[in-house]
């Protein structure tokens, strides 16, 4: 079987790629029965020199390729019939914007699997660029405050070379007598926790944090069953809610009122109730200033979020009263980080981990049978033009009838 890694054409330019010059090295090692293949690149944060050094094949022509591997979707000129694709399609939340993309894959008779649906059988997210997702929000979260108070300036994460440097720049700092609240537990959150505890911020519990004033600058946690309860007074339960939110209502109010920054790092889903409103933002005891969203769900859980930022441009603020955008350091603004894509901006860490997830739970299932279903699961469309079963509710999406 012949395995391509693909160019990056989707603009902006992504520099991330699914397997690191060693880490295709060590594919290769592991399933001597696997052919690999690059295509060049002039973008890739692995030159193409890196790859031909390890011995690969570097090309400008994958279409002899069985399986093709990239990051961000494929623009539709570019997609090879009959193949296997592996990619963000952004299609199966029915997103209206790559709607094109999906009935494109489907005519050309192309097998999709979208690293957001190689899932175990639980349903949990096996592989992705979470953690650095986290990494960055919140670093970039810390840079605002900087700029906004005039405390301390940190250089964008992208003109760093690696996460070590962005800690060796965080170890610069001095961070004011502040309360954060973090919410999630996830692989974004761990990763925004990470930065936190590089700072030595003190970790305290729910109880401390919503009671006590320090001395020191402080987080805390919050899972769902923290920031979110039951409507009707009862005790809640975590599993009763992912499998249906509909019975609860916000308790992030508490939070709110103790809170100076809010990083969000949960994962929100279908009918969840938003963590905080605007009525909530208007509320004089709101105390939360600086929002570093990592979720970043637009017009959604977090009300400040009103549209993405970008890596060029990552910060603007949000006036409650006006309930509408102004400068990031405007009087009395809450100052909105919301970057959609932060793993962008440490490429070539985020590459390397999101390679190891890759070759522990993919590249295996081509040579053992799939024997943990991880292909069955992940497969969104057919050699023959067809919805798999999974994923047939994508049939209205694709008909243009949503």
């Amino acid at each position: 079987m012949k395995f391509g890694i693909i160019k990056e054409r989707k603009n902006p330019p992504d520099r991330r790629v699914v397997f690191s010059p060693e880490k295709l090295a060590e594919a290769r090692t592991k399933f001597p029965q696997a052919e690999f293949i690059v295509e060049s690149s002039d973008i890739r944060v692995f030159p193409d020199e890196a790859y031909r050094q390890m011995g690969f094949t570097v090309t400008d022509d994958v279409s002899d390729c069985d399986v093709l591997l990239g990051v961000k979707e494929v623009p539709l000129e570019h997609l090879i019939p009959n193949k296997k694709y592996f990619y963000f399609s952004h299609t199966i939340k029915k997103q209206p914007y790559n709607r094109k993309l999906l009935v494109e894959m489907l005519n050309k008779c192309i097998e999709m699997y979208d690293h957001e649906t190689i899932v175990k059988k639980s349903g949990s997210r096996l592989i992705g660029f979470g953690r650095y997702a986290g990494l960055v929000g919140a670093y970039n979260g810390f840079r605002a405050l900087g700029l906004r108070d005039k405390l301390f300036e940190l250089p964008k994460v992208e003109h760093l070379a690696d996460l070590d440097e962005v800690k060796a720049e965080l170890d610069k700092i001095t961070l004011p007598n502040i309360k954060i609240v973090l919410s999630g537990t996830g692989k974004v959150a761990m990763g925004a926790k990470e930065i936190l505890d590089h700072l030595q911020i003190k970790q305290v519990s729910d109880a401390l944090y919503l009671t006590s004033q320090f001395t020191e600058p402080v987080y805390v946690m919050a899972d769902v069953m923290e920031y979110a309860k039951r409507s009707d007074g009862k005790v809640g339960n975590k599993w009763e809610f992912y499998k249906d939110p509909s019975g609860y209502e916000s308790n992030f109010m508490p939070y709110a009122k103790e809170s100076d920054v809010f990083i969000a790092g949960h994962f929100y889903g279908d009918g969840a109730p938003f963590i905080f409103t605007r009525e909530d933002a208007k509320h004089p005891e709101f105390r939360i200033n600086l929002v570093a969203d990592i979720s970043c769900d637009i017009d959604g859980p977090v009300a400040s979020t009103i549209r993405p930022s970008t890596i060029a441009d990552p910060f603007y603020g949000y006036d409650p009263h006006s309930e509408s955008e102004v400068g990031f350091d405007a009087d009395e603004a809450i100052t909105v980080m919301a970057v959609d894509n932060l793993p962008c901006e440490l490429p070539k860490d985020a590459s390397e981990g999101f390679g190891d997830m890759f070759l522990e739970h993919v590249i295996p299932a081509f040579f053992n049978g799939d024997e943990r279903g991880i292909l069955k699961r992940a497969k969104i469309t057919t050699s023959e033009g067809k919805l798999t079963e999974r994923f047939a509710y994508l049939k209205d999406y694709v008909d243009g009838l949503e």
